[in-house]
């Protein structure tokens, strides 16, 4: 695959906690993209954060939370990320989407022997 140029990122936040259909949403969310040919995804864990809710979640010893915030990432072409938005908003239920215009410079991996 060959994303070179204008792209689109799409950034999807979540919690840990967050379920799809029994499993872990972050997970869920990677396979569906993977079996939607996307070029790749990402999840990050991040120490501390706050949503919609104002709860403080966070990875401090004597506040230690279950529920550390999860951002999910995508970068791929504008009409790949177009058509899987709806499947992502289905999946989605306490969180937020966010969608980016990016510029792809550098995108390959090694091809097998």
């Amino acid at each position: 695959m060959d994303i070179t140029g204008p792209a689109k990122l799409l950034k999807i936040y979540i919690g840990e906690s967050d379920k799809w259909r029994g499993r872990p949403l972050s997970l869920a969310l990677v396979e569906r993209l993977r079996a939607e040919g996307l070029a790749g995804a990402t999840v990050t864990r991040a120490v501390e954060g706050f949503g919609a809710n104002s709860r403080i979640h966070t990875a401090h010893i004597l506040r230690l939370s279950e529920d550390l915030p999860l951002v999910v990432e995508a970068v791929d072409r504008a009409d790949r990320i177009a058509r899987i938005l709806p499947l992502v908003d289905e999946m989605v239920g306490d969180g937020m989407v966010t969608l980016s215009d990016v510029e792809v410079v550098h995108y390959r991996h090694a091809k097998d022997p």
